[in-house]
């Protein structure tokens, strides 16, 4: 036998004798816990200097200490849009069949049109799992993204919509429907738990020879803004400085921003809601915030205890955040830091994620997604509007060319935002369609009302955004950079609305 017959003979028996190593590389593959909580402002995380001095989070801010916590993170605008988005990694623009439907927060989408990456996990070798709110489509995905769902379907259950804490209709993978009567903050817990020690939950069990996918979809800390019984009493005693601009006018901002008025002065000025000062809303805001605090800290421990942690990319965010009087707003949606900037934390020391560091370059809710992708070894099945933040996850003072862009288009997606409304069509909440850009220092925002102002803020300087720098002629060429930034990353992204924007009011 001449010595390449021999190689060959030897090369045909390894290949029949040994095992294939394609489950082995599976095996390696990280598991992923993304705990997504709702209506949760940056600044109510101890370990975000904006945050009041009383703030306790002693594990959401450990594991900032274990990862990176991103100073800028802006995931979306409201909860609906920050799902879609997270769910495909397109903007709400590229979102294409999502569409709002009956009684609010009624939904539907074309899965075909608009088809959700966990199934692409599912198909490579993931078990997919998710638990807690649901709020983009009454069409779940269970069985076609997700291999066990326990979900608060919302959009089908449009007369509970408000049950954000007790009494939820739950489906349990894509069965049953049963009413849970225990604090939500808590049971989600308990569900997320069991699956990540690999015990049965409602009749399902993962695989623990694969690895998984966990989105963790809290309800709290939204409206109504219920804490925990155990949490009725904390924070006692404590006072609020009264924002700057609760009531109008509101000198340099644009005409919309001047009819935002959810807060009346009460004794001596102090801004009142429902017969309730607003330090009394901040305080039940931040007692609710309480338990997710907890529920981090049993889901960490159960990663240890599992042997898990070390193998898991955790990521910490909200859908967006939430107001609290700045700008006269109770509420989120409009282009500000004080109502829609995110808390975001990535965690996973032993793959190169730094520790107990903070990345200063602004991050969109786009971003999360190819980042989770690249962490997983898998190939984008679709051209994505955001970019792997693993570059910043190793060094998070690394150079980034990438521009960071968040749009509002209301209650529309996909192609229909082709069509820009006019009047009241255009509101949302009182706040009309924009884009915005944050370059790291100055945000940008162009509200697609027409011969509205645009606005132009150093965030440095004025971390607040009282001081509207579009109205002022030393900044014309920031103006005029911002502008065709802004049209770049639209054109860039394939936004069917950019050549159709309104004209802005010449204010310089």
């Amino acid at each position: 036998m001449t010595a390449l017959r021999c190689l060959l003979w030897l090369l045909m028996v390894m290949a029949v004798c040994v095992p294939p190593v394609r489950s082995a590389e599976k095996a390696k593959r990280p598991n992923i816990l993304f705990i997504y909580t709702d209506d949760h402002s940056y600044r109510t995380v101890g370990c975000y200097p904006q945050s009041y001095p009383w703030v306790k989070t002693p594990t959401i801010d450990r594991l900032a200490a274990q990862g990176v916590r991103f100073e800028y993170a802006y995931i979306g605008t409201w909860c609906m849009p920050s799902r879609a988005t997270l769910l495909t990694g397109h903007h709400q623009f590229g979102v294409e069949s999502m569409r709002m439907v009956g009684a609010y927060p009624g939904s539907n989408y074309d899965p075909k049109k608009c088809p959700f990456w966990p199934k692409t996990f599912r198909e490579n070798g993931y078990t997919t799992a998710h638990i807690g709110k649901w709020h983009t489509g009454v069409d779940t995905g269970y069985g076609r993204d997700w291999d066990f769902q326990i979900v608060w379907n919302r959009p089908k259950h449009t007369e509970n919509h408000q049950n954000y804490y007790y009494d939820q209709p739950i489906t349990y993978h894509g069965g049953e429907t049963r009413t849970m009567k225990k604090y939500s903050t808590d049971q989600y817990t308990d569900w997320a738990v069991d699956f990540l020690e690999g015990k049965d939950v409602e009749g399902k069990k993962r695989d623990a020879d694969k690895p998984w996918y966990l989105w963790m979809c809290y309800g709290a800390v939204h409206s109504p803004f219920t804490p925990a019984d155990r949490h009725m009493d904390a924070y006692p005693n404590l006072t609020v400085p009264t924002p700057a601009d609760v009531f109008p006018p509101r000198p340099g901002k644009p005409d919309w921003a001047q009819k935002i008025n959810f807060w009346k002065p009460g004794k001596d000025g102090v801004p009142m809601w429902k017969n309730r000062t607003l330090s009394s809303h901040v305080r039940q805001y931040h007692q609710g915030v309480l338990a997710i605090d907890e529920a981090v800290e049993r889901l960490l421990a159960t990663l240890d205890a599992t042997g898990q942690r070390e193998n898991t990319l955790i990521v910490f965010t909200s859908d967006q955040g939430h107001g609290w009087g700045q700008h006269g707003f109770r509420q989120k949606v409009a282009p500000y830091d004080s109502t829609i900037r995110s808390p975001l934390i990535i965690s996973m020391p032993d793959q190169g994620v730094a520790q107990g560091k903070t990345c200063p370059t602004p991050v969109a809710g786009v971003d999360i997604v190819p980042t989770i992708f690249s962490f997983a070894g898998l190939d984008l099945p679709w051209e994505m509007h955001g970019h792997d933040l693993t570059p910043l996850l190793k060094n998070p003072k690394a150079d980034w060319s990438h521009q960071m862009m968040l749009t509002a288009t209301g209650r529309t997606y996909g192609s229909a935002t082709g069509t820009i409304p006019t009047g009241n069509d255009l509101l949302h909440n009182g706040v009309p369609w924009y884009v915005m850009l944050n370059d790291g220092r100055y945000k940008y925002i162009r509200p697609l009302a027409k011969n509205d102002l645009e606005e132009l803020y150093d965030l440095k300087s004025d971390p607040e955004e009282l001081d509207n720098l579009a109205i002022k002629p030393e900044f014309k060429a920031n103006l005029k950079q911002f502008r065709k930034a802004a049209i770049a990353e639209l054109k860039r992204t394939g936004a069917s609305f950019v050549d159709k924007m309104p004209a802005v009011r010449e204010a310089l």
